[in-house]
């Protein structure tokens, strides 16, 4: 009976190692590994357009051409908008933070005039809120660098469409599960593709109210603020909090409290209504990812790839997820990471 216990022991102690040296890696080759992930993202939802175009008799150079194209425009617009706005926003830094010392020491006065009495550690800037204000431009920086190697993804993209017409036929080649390797493909796919094409609708919508929203308010970079809410829409749980929190800030301290107030209520009231009304009844059950999975998920790979592993946290383990359904070994993990009231596969 020892001796049966022995190998397994060994086998998950290597299997732990092996997780260990795996994900410093991906850590370590950031720099590689984020392009690859946003193009392999990024092929997985131009792939039915480029197959519709390829059944339509278009020639694939043509076909890729417009996706490359479009996408190019997106992703070009999107590193502009980013760009201008963190130089922008990084020169008006020393104003905002000046205003936000006296928003706080006002604050301060108020509580004292009311008999709730504020600590010398507390005025003395232990607690110093300008800090929120460099962490957003940090962030943002981070994103735009992130979506700045516009050229490497568009080409891994290329290439990435390229291989995908080819994928059923080498399959078919490498034993006798080809049909298996096929439909876990396949599934894979159309799971990111459903996935990624819901969430990218709701995050646009919830963009364009928030733009609105704040271009009603008269709040500087009302386009960022829709951009950034698009973008943050995609990291579950604490996205659209962490979009909120620096548009806020900025509209008290360009406006007034009461534009604050009103920014702070659009911002939920769009939230509820999108995220917590109209997505997971859009979205359904298709997830298939427990709500303290998707959460583990989002620190993890947050902490393994910044701020691109925060948005691809969900796509990330879907993929893993099907993956370990693939082996009777693994297949208890995978139903760990489902809903509670998921049944493991079939063998």
């Amino acid at each position: 009976m020892q001796a049966e216990r022995s190998p397994s022991a060994l086998h998950w102690l290597l299997g732990m190692a092996a997780f260990v040296v795996i994900v410093a890696g991906m850590k370590a080759a950031q720099a590689i590994l984020i392009p690859f992930l946003l193009a392999l993202l990024v092929s997985i939802i131009c792939y039915p357009s480029l197959a519709w175009m390829q059944r339509k008799r278009i020639p694939t150079v043509v076909a890729l051409l417009l996706i490359i194209g479009v996408v190019g425009v997106a992703v070009l617009g999107v590193v502009a908008v980013v760009g201008g706005s963190v130089r922008d926003f990084t020169g008006k830094m020393g104003v905002y933070q000046a205003r936000l010392e006296e928003e706080k020491q006002l604050f301060y006065s108020w509580l004292e005039l009311k008999g709730i009495p504020v600590s010398d550690e507390l005025k003395e800037g232990n607690f110093d809120p300008k800090y929120a204000l460099q962490m957003f431009g940090a962030l943002l920086a981070g994103l735009g660098g992130a979506f700045g190697n516009v050229f490497l993804v568009l080409l891994m993209v290329v290439f990435m469409l390229l291989e995908a017409t080819t994928i059923p036929r080498k399959l078919s080649g490498v034993g006798t599960h080809d049909q298996e390797n096929l439909q876990r493909v396949e599934r894979i796919r159309a799971t990111i593709w459903n996935y990624v094409t819901i969430k990218t609708w709701i995050s646009l919508l919830t963009g364009a109210l928030v733009t609105l929203l704040m271009w009603c308010l008269r709040v500087d970079y009302a386009l960022m603020w829709g951009l950034l809410a698009f973008c943050f829409n995609f990291i579950p749980n604490i996205g659209s909090i962490m979009a909120a929190i620096p548009a806020v800030v900025l509209a008290l301290l360009q406006r007034d409290v009461n534009t604050a107030v009103y920014a702070a209520i659009g911002y939920l009231v769009i939230n509820v209504l999108l995220g917590n009304l109209i997505e997971p009844r859009v979205m359904g059950r298709g997830m298939g990812l427990s709500t303290l999975v998707v959460f583990l998920s989002l620190i993890f790979w947050g902490w393994v790839l910044g701020p691109v592993g925060m948005i691809l946290s969900v796509p990330l383990t879907m993929i893993l997820k099907i993956l370990l359904e693939s082996s009777d070994q693994t297949r208890w993990v995978a139903v760990l990471l489902g809903n509670e009231a998921e049944k493991p596969a079939a063998a």
